[in-house]
């Protein structure tokens, strides 16, 4: 494909950045460009310049993309949610949770003991997605109670769940990128640890050091056990491995129970609770449908393929193969705003690449997962984010600066790629 070609497969996706990043820069505050109109301009541009097809067509791949089975479970999750979260938060169970934290917690650990947290629920339950619908709601708490900044908050949940994202031996991530390197997961497991865990012990002492600023309330209310239930058993089911649909209702089921015996609400309340919830989450499903089909039209223009040749066309060292492999699943993840459908994209030819310049396949499985968490937790777009950001009622653009663990991680596994880190995977 020329280069010609390939560029204007891409400009739908140069669109989008140029409309929001540069408007918001332009105005000065990223709250004045809503998402979903950078989005709807890039769409309906990235239909337009479709050439060869006729609009009907066109139009087809855009919904094919906007409607894959991937992305309406992911829906489905962003409905169930948001039930979930305001039908708990309207029964006071966020401020039970957060009180009972606070209680137990000083205001100095709690950014460190929410990281941990995240990290261990994470790995447990091998989904970043469960971990933010789990724990973002008592993080937004949290930082209306101290006083802490709620973006900050957020991302330490954010940061967390990518944890377990990369590691977990239950991950869709590791599956897929053990699969397709033919290596076992309990050695690719060993080949990450020694990537993400020196990251991790950086950003666990730096939320430890930054919580200094952070002051308990000098008087915390009572907590009231019976409302925190619920919370507590989401955590401890999520924990157990369960589906995040089944944990998502049970959740809302002890809600509507608890809440009425308590006397929060009667069973009108709850529903009205519940349809506010969900009500709540339509722009982050419209976001998510509209990247779907933008990145279904980059794709289906050619743009995924010609990254992809471009980006192994002058690959002559097992360091730069190494490289390319870690360049090729981040930007392909920039465009498909799905860190598993990234690595199962480039996984065949990461393959080639490492049997060409004998790499060793569990180093590959290894930077194929970690790079595609780094990138999929920093994107603006991506479910994870679009979901804290939806919970938390804040923008996705201002949760992003402060991601340090996806920064760190990112930084730690480039220098192991730089330096033949670990030596006896390298």
């Amino acid at each position: 494909m020329s280069n010609k070609r390939g560029l204007f497969a891409l400009s739908p996706l140069m669109v989008f950045i140029v409309v929001y990043l540069a408007g918001s820069l332009i105005a000065g505050d990223f709250y004045k460009i809503p998402l979903t109109v950078a989005f709807m301009i890039a769409s309906v541009y990235a239909v337009a310049i479709s050439g060869g097809l006729t609009l009907a067509k066109r139009i087809e791949h855009y919904s094919n993309g906007a409607s894959t089975s991937n992305l309406i479970l992911m829906l489905w999750i962003f409905v169930m949610a948001g039930a979930f979260a305001n039908a708990a938060k309207s029964m006071g169970c966020i401020d039970a949770t957060v009180n009972l934290t606070l209680s137990l917690l000083p205001g100095n650990m709690i950014l460190a003991g929410l990281f941990v947290a995240a990290c261990f629920i994470s790995l447990s339950v091998g989904t970043s997605v469960g971990t933010i619908v789990a724990l973002t709601p008592i993080a937004t708490g949290l930082a209306t109670s101290t006083g802490a900044s709620t973006p900050l908050l957020v991302a330490v949940v954010v940061g967390g769940a990518f944890f377990g994202d990369n590691l977990s031996f239950i991950s869709d991530t590791t599956i897929v990128a053990t699969s397709t390197q033919h290596c076992r997961m309990s050695d690719k497991f060993r080949v990450n640890l020694y990537i993400t865990l020196p990251a991790a012990i950086i950003i666990l002492i730096a939320y430890i050091l930054i919580g200094k600023e952070i002051q308990s309330p000098t008087t915390v209310p009572g907590v009231e056990y019976a409302k925190v239930i619920p919370y507590l058993v989401v955590l401890v089911v999520a924990a157990c491995g369960m589906n995040v649909m089944a944990v998502l209702t049970i959740g809302i089921l002890l809600t509507g129970i608890i809440g009425i015996v308590c006397g929060a609400f009667d069973i009108f309340g709850w529903m009205g609770a519940m349809g506010e919830g969900i009500t709540a989450m339509g722009e982050l499903i419209i976001i998510t449908m509209m990247a779907g089909g933008l990145l279904e039209i980059i794709k289906v223009n050619g743009g995924i393929d010609y990254l992809i040749g471009k980006i192994t066309s002058r690959v002559n060292s097992k360091r730069g193969a190494e490289l390319s492999i870690a360049a090729l699943v981040s930007v392909v993840n920039a465009c498909t705003a799905n860190n598993t459908v990234a690595i199962l994209t480039v996984g065949d030819i990461s393959k080639k690449i490492g049997n060409r310049f004998g790499l060793d396949n569990r180093k590959c499985a290894s930077i194929l997962d970690t790079f595609s968490c780094c990138t999929q937790g920093l994107l603006p777009y991506g479910a994870q984010v679009l979901m804290a950001a939806g919970l938390s009622q804040t923008n996705p653009v201002g949760i992003i600066p402060y991601l340090y663990y996806p920064m760190t991680l990112g930084a730690v596994a480039l220098l192991a790629i730089i330096l033949r880190y670990p030596k006896k995977f390298s």
